[in-house]
């Protein structure tokens, strides 16, 4: 057993210490949507810092906690607050969160963040469903051993999105007379925004917006076999296509304002995933 996989394992044998909960549904909250986990009854609460190797959220408005409950019906298990690349932590302890869930027993990841539009179709306030992503600007969560408890050493990454599950979100959506953009999301590094001349590359590449999270928890979701589906609340135009200077209070204004439809979207959206 190499070093990330007992670091895993590890972490799931403390959580199941503390919980039974088996989660179909590993949701992993993005600026804005936290509160949508206090919206449950949790059968369980654990703090990042309470596991031990676990990587601790250190950005403003990521809590850091798993909070285990129902969802209409559905077990799911909540991320309040993710870790970043850019914070410094090494790929793999970036993606750990993800593997953890999938050890616990979730078959579906539900990835939300803020991002900003690269797409003149989209604009702050917008939500956008990821069809496909471009995760070559960041190191992939699969350089090294591979596991293959986990998945095979080449897997393929066709249909990231899972289809059948964006089918689920467009419907939710129209039932809840929300409108749903769709569109390919590039991962950068960060913690700087984008310059000018990057989006346009972006663009030229074919993405619709672009983020510091999300792509490489993608990859690693897949590589264990979940299915996954994913939603970017639009909070700002990325670098150079708006009239001012990017700012996080401007993303995190965006992210409060719209964020009581964002989580109508998605709880509603998880309560069909039974």
């Amino acid at each position: 057993m190499n070093e990330i996989q007992e670091k895993v394992e590890r972490s799931v044998r403390q959580i199941r210490e503390r919980t039974d909960f088996v989660p179909r549904v590993a949701l992993i909250l993005g600026s804005g949507l936290g509160a949508l986990a206090d919206e449950i009854e949790a059968e369980a609460v654990i703090p990042y810092s309470e596991i031990e190797g676990f990587p601790v959220s250190t950005v403003a408005g990521h809590t850091g906690r798993f909070v285990f409950g129902n969802m209409g019906g559905v077990p799911v298990v909540i991320m309040q607050g993710r870790v970043h690349y850019y914070e410094g932590y090494a790929m793999s302890d970036v993606v750990m969160p993800v593997r953890v869930m999938r050890g616990l027993g979730a078959e579906i990841l539900f990835l939300t963040n803020a991002a900003g539009g690269i797409s003149s179709e989209l604009e702050p306030g917008n939500f956008m469903m990821l069809t496909d992503q471009i995760s070559s600007f960041v190191p992939s969560p699969l350089i090294g051993e591979n596991v293959d408890a986990w998945g095979t050493r080449f897997p393929s990454m066709d249909t990231i999105y899972d289809e059948e599950l964006r089918e689920l979100l467009r419907k939710t959506a129209a039932e809840c007379g929300i409108s749903l953009k769709e569109g390919i999301y590039v991962q950068t590094t960060g913690p700087n925004y984008e310059s000018p001349a990057e989006v346009r590359m972006y663009a030229m590449l074919g993405a619709h917006a672009v983020g510091m999270s999300t792509a490489v928890e993608a990859v690693a979701a897949r590589h264990m076999g979940m299915r996954v589906c994913g939603i970017s609340c639009i909070t700002n135009m990325a670098g150079g296509t708006g009239k001012a200077p990017l700012s996080h209070e401007e993303v995190s204004a965006v992210a409060d304002r719209v964020a009581p439809l964002f989580r109508e979207l998605v709880r509603r959206s998880i309560e069909k995933m039974k």
